[in-house]
């Protein structure tokens, strides 16, 4: 008899049969505590010794099998150096702001420093540059690109301790060597982190270029349907995220309500079918606005004059449905051309089945410090769009009038 080997979308659908009664979908386990009618197991899971659940901020199975697929997602078609598939762990998280506080906090104490990229989304951004100096933790914002000098800073610094990057970035589509980084993380003995929403595993696995931790927030592709705000935490090493990440989760009660993860588990089932209509209607949509005379530049992966256009076709599998781009006029020009959108939604978020357009400047990116932002192509002008499954002829028409009223 053949054996049967799971294909990625396989993975997205299929669902493992954790109750009683064999339901077809899994259940929600609605419920705050688990009870015991053998007292002996109850002792043992508080010493740690059965991996049974016993309230639902420690563990929950909806929360657990819907993080477990996601792990099986990041690390598909991946082998170890023995040519063995790779396993992964995954915790569920409340938001992906709780996933990335969970993978930085947990990770790092009082004295270490982080160095990320100055392209980062907002509230992270924020966390980095302000919550976490109340903790002793510092952050140098610093050019990824360069990987002699991010050598050479590590080298000379013991308390830098994680490198955080965001790739493909929010929202300039700047992306990142992921293996020449991991590398020099690995011979430095620091961690590694990679914010892998815009992406999703389908296009990307950071885990296959030795990665420590991937985090999502699932609320955004991976749910693919706004219904619900959640994050994730995957990583190879299970000490990692069941121990110090977890350990996070359980004492901040960052933890994901059972049915986000039922809403996130029924979105995962089209994340392949999904991600490539994404794709094929952002590089459309990239296309047209790239010839428009009122656009200064799009930032758009799939375009050839993209500066990493080859770094995003040697490490993602396609070019995602993010772009963004620079209209004519700064910031009143901005703005009057999301007064004009009719069509398209205008708001903050991400991933959903219609094309979302927002205005960084004044939204996601607005507690930014305006150098950084300026300095990291956040431009007063910039537009950025996650482009939906509409027809993209509607999309491209929306875009059209909206751009034809202004005055420049």
């Amino acid at each position: 008899m053949k054996n049967l080997k799971e294909g990625f979308e396989s993975i997205c659908i299929r669902d493992v049969d954790n109750d009683n009664f064999h339901a077809h979908l899994p259940p929600i386990y609605a419920t705050s505590t688990f009870a015991y009618k053998d007292l002996d197991r109850a002792i043992a899971y508080f010493k740690g010794e059965n991996q049974d659940y016993m309230y639902s901020r420690l563990g929950n199975p909806s929360n657990q099998a819907v993080a477990d697929k996601i792990a099986k997602l990041e690390a598909f078609g991946i082998s170890d150096e023995n040519g063995e598939p790779i396993q992964a762990y995954g915790q569920l998280f409340a938001s992906g702001m709780g996933a990335i506080a969970a993978a930085t906090v947990g990770l790092l104490k009082s004295g270490d420093k982080i160095i990320t990229q100055g392209n980062l989304y907002g509230t992270t951004n924020e966390l980095f540059t302000s919550l976490l100096l109340d903790y002793g933790i510092e952050t140098i914002i610093f050019n990824l690109k360069d990987l002699e000098h991010l050598e050479n800073t590590i080298l000379n610094d013991e308390t830098i301790q994680m490198i955080y990057i965001e790739t493909p970035a929010n929202p300039t589509l700047q992306s990142f060597d992921l293996e020449a980084i991991a590398i020099i993380a690995q011979n430095m003995g620091i961690k590694t982190v990679v914010d892998n929403t815009f992406a999703t595993p389908y296009l990307q696995q950071p885990l296959k270029y030795g990665i420590d931790l991937v985090v999502h927030s699932s609320t955004k592709y991976l749910n693919g349907h706004g219904t619900g705000i959640s994050g994730v935490v995957i990583g190879k090493d299970n000490s990692l995220v069941n121990g110090k990440v977890k350990n996070i989760q359980k004492m901040f009660g960052a933890c994901a309500s059972p049915f986000e993860a039922y809403l996130l588990n029924n979105g995962l089932k089209t994340l392949a079918l999904r991600m490539d209509k994404h794709c094929e209607n952002a590089e459309k949509l990239a296309y047209f606005l790239k010839n428009h005379e009122l656009v200064n530049h799009v930032n758009y992966l799939g375009d050839i004059d993209h500066l990493d256009h080859l770094l995003a076709k040697d490490q993602m599998k396609k070019y995602g449905g993010m772009l963004s781009f620079e209209i004519k006029g700064g910031f009143e020009n901005s703005i009057q051309f999301l007064r004009n959108i009719q069509f398209c939604t205008v708001t903050a978020s991400l991933g959903t089945p219609d094309t979302l357009v927002s205005h960084p400047a004044s939204m996601s990116h607005a507690k930014m410090d305006k150098m950084q932002r300026l300095e990291y192509g956040i431009s007063d002008g910039l537009i950025r769009v996650s482009v939906g499954l509409e027809n993209i002829e509607d999309i491209v028409a929306d875009f059209e009038q909206a751009l034809e009223k202004l005055n420049v």
